[in-house]
């Protein structure tokens, strides 16, 4: 099971962030875990200046906007 925190304010580019890659993973039948982090403490010990941010098993792999479909899709390639 992947682990996955979408870091932001709980904005809707941070929900669509969380939907879409629950989407994607459910088309690709990949058991993951979201966790949507709002306190700016958490999202600074990251180093995420922007928002909404995708992390993966601890990762850093996305930052400044909603990732595209063809990205999530490469995540779990």
């Amino acid at each position: 099971m992947k682990k996955i925190k979408v870091l932001g304010s709980g904005c809707a580019n941070c929900r669509n962030t969380a939907d879409l890659i629950q989407a994607v993973a459910d088309e690709l039948n990949i058991d993951i875990q979201i966790e949507k982090v709002q306190d700016m403490a958490q999202i600074m010990a990251y180093q995420v200046m922007s928002t909404p941010a995708v992390v993966i098993d601890e990762q850093v792999v996305h930052k400044g906007s909603v990732p595209s479909r063809d990205l999530v899709t490469g995540w779990f390639a």
